[in-house]
C-alpha cells in the first residue's frame, strides 16, 4: 500500500508538470483498441495519412484550418514507434498487402498546425496541436478485469468457458495433474501451454472474452512465469504445491503486467475508439456476436468515461471523456447496407454506451472503412438487381463481385438469437468474404480512400483543434 501511494504520489506531480505544459502546446492522447482482426494497425496508418494529406476529408471541419501535419518523435521514450511508413508502404505499394496486426503497445506523434477560428482568428498566429496515438491490442483490455478476481474466481470462469468451447485437450490435461502435489516446472509449462492453445481455439470458434489476453499476445514476455499459470479446479494448496504456485503466478501477473498496463499507457488517454469487426462476429453465428457484445460491455467497464471539471484537468487528472465504437469493414457491404450494420452495432453497444453516457462522457456508434478495398456494383441475378461489392479476394487474389446476404432492418433480429444461444441464423445466412487492399493511385494532397474515416476524425478530434 505504502509503494502504491508513494507511485501515485509521484505520478501526480510528473502529470502536474505535464500539464501545465500542455496550456502552451497542448495534446490530445488518442487510444486505438480492438479485437484481433478488427483493423488496428490500418486504422492508423489511414488516419494519420490522412491527417497530413488532407484531400479526402471533406467532413472534417477543421483540415481547411490545418496549415501543416508532420511526424515527430513520441514523448514516451520506453514504448515502440507504431511502424507507419512501414505499414503505409504495404497498403500503397504496386503489389499491396494488409500489413502485420498489433502485438503489442506502440505510439505516434502527430503535429499538427491549426489557425485559430472564430472572432480571434485575425489576433492570434497558428498554434501546435500534438496527437499522440496509442495503439495496443484489446485482448490486454480484458485483462483490467482480473484485479478484481482472486485466482480460484478466475479458475472457476475459465474452466466453465473453455467447457462452453469444447477444450478437451486441457480437459485431458488436467485429468493426469495432482494440483495439490509438488510443484514440478515442466508440468506448469505443459497446463500453460494447453491453456494458451485452448484459449486460441476458443478464439478461431468466435469466443472474444479470452483471459489472460497476454497468452494470446504475449509480447516480449513470452515464456516469462508471469505468463506461465493455468486454471485449477478448487482444492488444497499447501506450500510448494502446484496450485499454490498457480496463484502466485496469476497475483503477479496482475500486480507486475496488468496494473503497470493501466498505470502508464490506458489510463492517460483523453478520447478512445474501440475497433469491432460485427461482420465477422456475424458471420461467425449468433455465439460469436453474444461474446463481441459481452465483451464491450467489459472493456467500456475499463475505462474511466466522463466529463473533468477544468481544476482537475489541469492538476493532470485524465478521463476519456469520448468514445467512438466503430464497426470496420463497412466496405464489404454495399452502400445501401450500411445505415443497418450501424444500427446493429448501436444496439450492442447499448449497455456500454448508457453508462458512458451517464458519467459524462459523448459516445458514438460509425461504420467505417479506413481503407476502402472494394468497388459498388449493382448486378442482374434471375432477373433480380442485386447490390454487390467488387474486389480482389485475400485467398487466390482472384476479382470477385460478392452479394454477401442483407441484414435486416431490425438489430433485434440479430441480437435476439445471439442472446438466447442460437446455434444458427434462421433466415438468412450471411457470407462475408475476406477482400485484399487494391492497388492505389493517390493525386497530390490526397490520403488513402476510405469510408466515413473524416466523419471518425471529427467526433474524436474537431474540438481539440
Amino acid at each position: 500500500m505504502i509503494g502504491r501511494f508513494a507511485d501515485a504520489v509521484t505520478r501526480g506531480v510528473g502529470d502536474m508538470t505535464a500539464s501545465v505544459t500542455e496550456v502552451f502546446d497542448p495534446t490530445v492522447r488518442l487510444g486505438v483498441t480492438g479485437l484481433s482482426r478488427a483493423g488496428k494497425t490500418v486504422f492508423i496508418t489511414s488516419l494519420v495519412a490522412n491527417l497530413m494529406d488532407r484531400g479526402r476529408m471533406a467532413g472534417f471541419s477543421p483540415a481547411a484550418r490545418i496549415d501543416t501535419a508532420f511526424l515527430q518523435p513520441q514523448p514516451d521514450d520506453t514504448i515502440p514507434r507504431f511502424e507507419y511508413e512501414r505499414h503505409l508502404a504495404a497498403l500503397t505499394s504496386r503489389t499491396p498487402h494488409w500489413p502485420e496486426g498489433t502485438r503489442a503497445v506502440s505510439e505516434l506523434r502527430l503535429s499538427l498546425k491549426v489557425r485559430p477560428a472564430g472572432m480571434l482568428a485575425g489576433m492570434r498566429g497558428p498554434r501546435v496541436v500534438h496527437l499522440d496515438i496509442v495503439d495496443y491490442p484489446g485482448e490486454w483490455l480484458l485483462d483490467l478485469g482480473l484485479m478484481e478476481k482472486t485466482y480460484d474466481e478466475w479458475s472457476a470462469r475459465a474452466l466453465n468457458r473453455l467447457k462452453d468451447w469444447g477444450a478437451e485437450a486441457y480437459a485431458a490435461a488436467l485429468a493426469d495433474v495432482d494440483p495439490a502435489a509438488k510443484l514440478e516446472e515442466p508440468t506448469a509449462q505443459t497446463l500453460a501451454a494447453t491453456y494458451t492453445e485452448a484459449l486460441k481455439a476458443a478464439r478461431r470458434a468466435g469466443a472474444y472474452d479470452l483471459t489472460p489476453g497476454r497468452f494470446l499476445l504475449p509480447g516480449e514476455l513470452e515464456g516469462s512465469p508471469a505468463l506461465t499459470f493455468a486454471p485449477l479446479p478448487p482444492g488444497d494448496a499447501p506450500r510448494g504445491s502446484l496450485r499454490r504456485e498457480m496463484a502466485r503466478r496469476f497475483e503477479a501477473y496482475k500486480s507486475k503486467v496488468v496494473q503497470p498496463f493501466f498505470r502508464d499507457h490506458f489510463a492517460r488517454l483523453d478520447r478512445q475508439v474501440v475497433l469491432l469487426d460485427v461482420l465477422g462476429a456475424i458471420r461467425r453465428g449468433p455465439r460469436a456476436v453474444e461474446e463481441m457484445r459481452a465483451a464491450i460491455a467489459d472493456i467500456l467497464s475499463a475505462f474511466k468515461p466522463g466529463a473533468l471539471n477544468w481544476l482537475l484537468s489541469l492538476l493532470g487528472a485524465r478521463r476519456v471523456d469520448r468514445v467512438l465504437f466503430a464497426a470496420t469493414k463497412a466496405d464489404h457491404l454495399h452502400h445501401t447496407q450500411h445505415a443497418r450494420l450501424t444500427a446493429i452495432l448501436d444496439a450492442m453497444v447499448d449497455d456500454a454506451r448508457r453508462r458512458a453516457d451517464f458519467a459524462g462522457a459523448r459516445t458514438e456508434a460509425l461504420s467505417i472503412a479506413a481503407l476502402r478495398a472494394t468497388v459498388e456494383e449493382m448486378r442482374e441475378h434471375r432477373g433480380e438487381s442485386l447490390p454487390v461489392v467488387r474486389g480482389r479476394l485475400l485467398e487466390g487474389g482472384r476479382e470477385a463481385a460478392l452479394y454477401p446476404g442483407e441484414l435486416p432492418p431490425d438489430p433485434s433480429h440479430i441480437l435476439t438469437p445471439a442472446m438466447q444461444g442460437a446455434e444458427g441464423w434462421l433466415e438468412a445466412e450471411y457470407d462475408i468474404m475476406e477482400f485484399a487492399p487494391a492497388p492505389l493511385t493517390l493525386r497530390p494532397g490526397e490520403g488513402p480512400p476510405f469510408i466515413r474515416l473524416d466523419r471518425a476524425a471529427e467526433f474524436l478530434l474537431a474540438d481539440r483543434l
